[in-house]
């Protein structure tokens, strides 16, 4: 069993940055993909953005030039840098490790961009 726990959230104005952290709760040898997911009020969940196993990235539209992700294989861990955040970045966080084909979502972490 792997879990993914998740850190960083919080509240930001408008134009500014928060880092998200997620780590895998053990040292794991087969992560294909550690990615970022968000959700928000009455929206489907939606991929902002993944890092796979060969070192490609891949990002939503409405976030690229904008957020940047980042592995740390050592550590098992992902981030997720957020500038120039909107209001309508608002939405919980979440992360999924995929390990030999399973998924594994953390908790969740809410980012709110408001003045």
């Amino acid at each position: 069993q792997v879990q993914a726990v998740e850190s960083g959230g919080g509240l930001v104005q408008p134009g500014g940055s928060l880092r998200l952290s997620c780590a895998a709760s053990r040292r794991i040898f087969s992560i294909n993909t550690m990615a970022w997911y968000r959700q928000a009020p009455g929206q489907q969940r939606e991929l902002v953005a993944e890092f796979h196993s060969g070192g490609s990235t891949n990002y939503a539209d409405s976030v690229k030039g904008r957020f940047t992700i980042s592995r740390d294989n050592a550590k098992n861990t992902v981030y997720l840098q957020m500038n120039s955040l909107k209001p309508e970045d608002t939405a919980v966080y979440y992360c999924k490790i995929t390990v030999l084909g399973q998924g594994y979502w953390g908790q969740g972490t809410q980012v709110t961009v408001s003045t």
